[in-house]
């Protein structure tokens, strides 16, 4: 990884956040002896992800809406929460991301849900109770 060599030639550069997870994407113009690739903590997205499908398709839904896949170099830095809520992190700011290369693709983004930000939080433990909601059995006698 020359973070150095591509530094000049960055488009963009977004934050997505989902859960407790944060995700920083940075997409770079690739030179003509370059491949694209999307690098999430130095390492390719498919072993970053298991090789899950689910995530996969969530992380590559913004570049094949519009058909974009093989255009950038895109560089991922992402933290906290777990394997899907860092994924929807990705795909959120993926597609912010794209939106300040091209006003023209957000309709695009907007209409397949891919700019809103998903705010549903872990509900919290109350006491007296073993989880969130779920209390002990109750005994008549």
């Amino acid at each position: 990884m020359v973070l150095e060599k591509t530094q000049n030639n960055i488009v963009a550069l977004s934050i997505g956040r989902r859960k407790e997870a944060t995700a920083i994407v940075q997409v770079y113009n690739i030179g003509p002896d370059e491949k694209s690739e999307i690098l999430i903590n130095n390492c390719l997205a498919e072993v970053f992800l298991q090789f899950n499908p689910a995530h996969l398709n969530t992380l590559n839904r913004s570049l094949s809406l519009l058909n974009l896949e093989n255009n950038y170099r895109i560089i991922i830095k992402t933290r906290g929460g777990g394997l899907t809520g860092q994924a929807g992190a990705i795909q959120l700011g993926l597609a912010r991301a794209l939106c300040k290369i091209d006003p023209s693709y957000r309709a695009t983004l907007k209409l397949a849900g891919l700019l809103t930000r998903d705010s549903r939080q872990v509900e919290r433990k109350k006491y007296g109770l073993k989880k969130a909601r779920k209390a002990s059995q109750y005994s008549k006698r």
